[in-house]
């Protein structure tokens, strides 16, 4: 019989489950659904019994797709930086803060306070960052000291899943890294940065590596899913890392990158050595292969087309909306857009930013908003691409993502960047990634470069707009955002 891996991603909108051969490709998939809680502005919050639900009824209905096959071993990956605190007994404490959850202001601020933030940069890659899970922890001892003080574990995402489905509490570096306590240059809990904070490393589990094993499939989840009791589960990867490893993105193979354009932006470049942005104004986070990566992320990409739409073209689809935005030239004539809809990541790491739509006039129809949002999402990435160049080799992108299927945004998003896009020919889903460590882990393959040289997807050059035509709209973008940021450090100063 072929023998197949599985692969599990627990997204913020839903999870997703595959099944992919040893040639990396996808035979089967299933997914679920769950709700995300917005308990008060800024907040945003998961059920990890919903996790649960949706592995569950995904991995029943993916068992059922594989006759003829044999599972080999099962991978986990899943949205970074979210706090499931569990009690001695393992139970969940509270519903769990996401990534995007922007309540540790106060924090962050204490964080840095304790510990300077060029002395964070320097051990953890990144300075104190409200979406992290370390900033979680100070948050929930100050405002929920009782769940605090019942908390005897801090599991990530996927981790959770991990210990549910095997009984066993481990992470790999390249989730434990979006923590905020790992040191990145050993890979271990950083002691010293733990207890100036009053916080010890048994809070955390033991870091494994990203193809390891961390325990087999129990006999109720077996009896629950129809997969095989002992089912080996692997540890995996954090999301963004799981789709580098679907693209095949190696540490060992510098100057090709991703750009992902989904509801957020991220620019994806592999390093071999850890080498932060001094002021810590883009991400550094371990890789799933051993290495590391850079990371640059704007919040709000197509999250921006899909507020405008949400908000002001409801009946409309995201099809139409490209098509008149493609028949406005670049520059849409004068019209910016700066996406700070939800705050902004790199690189300027400030929650309380905000979106900027400005130079409007009567000439201007809804096409050109589109496109000025289209734009700006581009322009936003071009501002932590400039904080990147210098730290890592790059003359190539994977485009992914829901909006890599926007030929306008991707032609446009070229020329502004001026990078060359590609796209690969296959899936670049955070669940095959973890699909192929499970290929690993399962002993299909001796280790991730064996995998990736098979598994890695052929790529496809696309065209882009002549970058000329994006200078002077680039200058207006700068400055609409320079002015946002003014307009915060001054509320900022007077306390508003």
């Amino acid at each position: 019989m072929a023998e197949v891996a599985l692969g599990l991603d627990v997204g913020t909108s839903g999870l997703k489950a595959v099944a992919v051969d040893a040639r990396g490709v996808t035979l089967a998939e299933a997914g679920a659904a769950y709700p995300l809680y917005t308990p008060r502005p800024g907040w945003t919050e998961q059920n990890p019994a919903d996790w649960l639900s949706a592995a569950a009824s995904a991995l029943r209905e993916l068992s059922g797709c594989l006759e003829g096959h044999t599972p080999v071993a099962l991978g986990l990956s899943g949205q970074m930086h979210g706090l499931v605190a569990l009690d001695a007994h393992g139970e969940v404490i509270r519903p769990a803060p996401l990534w995007n959850d922007q309540r540790t202001a106060a924090a962050v601020a204490e964080l840095e306070e304790r510990v300077p933030r060029a002395e964070l940069i320097t051990r953890t890659g990144n300075p104190g960052v409200t979406g992290f899970q370390l900033p979680k922890l100070l948050w929930l001892r100050s405002e929920e000291p009782e769940n605090f003080a019942r908390t005897r574990h801090a599991l990530l995402p996927k981790d959770y899943l991990g210990y549910a489905l095997t009984g066993q509490m481990a992470t790999e570096p390249s989730d434990a890294s979006g923590v905020g306590a790992l040191h990145l240059s050993r890979l271990e809990w950083d002691r010293d940065l733990l207890e100036a904070l009053g916080l010890g490393c048994d809070l955390f589990p033991e870091v494994l590596p990203s193809s390891a094993i961390i325990g087999g499939l129990s006999a109720r989840w077996a009896q629950a899913t129809g997969l095989p009791r002992g089912l080996p589960v692997v540890a995996g990867a954090g999301d963004n890392a799981g789709a580098a490893v679907a693209l095949g993105l190696s540490s060992r193979a510098a100057g090709v990158g991703s750009l992902s354009l989904g509801t957020s932006g991220v620019i994806f470049v592999p390093l071999d050595r850890p080498t932060p942005d001094p002021q810590g104004r883009v991400h550094l986070f371990a890789h799933a292969d051993g290495g590391y990566h850079l990371l640059g992320v704007t919040l709000a990409a197509a999250g921006s087309l899909e507020w405008f739409r949400r908000s002001l073209a409801a009946h409309t689809s995201f099809e139409t909306l490209i098509l008149e935005a493609a028949r406005v030239p670049p520059g849409a004539e004068g019209l910016s857009f700066v996406p700070y809809l939800a705050g902004e990541r790199s690189p300027h790491l400030d929650p309380d930013l905000r979106g900027v739509l400005s130079g409007l006039s009567l000439a201007h129809g809804r096409g050109h908003i589109v496109r000025a949002i289209l734009e700006g999402a581009a322009f936003a990435l071009r501002d932590a691409l400039e904080v990147m160049r210098p730290l890592a080799a790059l003359h190539e992108l994977l485009a992914v993502g829901g909006g890599a299927r926007a030929e306008p945004w991707l032609r446009a998003t070229g020329a502004i960047l001026q990078v060359p896009l590609s796209r690969p020919t296959l899936e670049g889903s955070p669940a095959r990634g973890a699909a192929i460590l499970a290929l690993v882990g399962g002993g299909v393959y001796p280790d991730l470069a064996a995998a990736l040289a098979v598994t890695r997807p052929e790529r496809v050059p696309l065209e882009a707009d002549d970058p000329a035509a994006y200078l002077e709209a680039r200058g207006r973008y700068l400055e609409a955002s320079r002015w946002e940021r003014e307009r915060r450090r001054a509320g900022a100063e007077m306390g508003t």
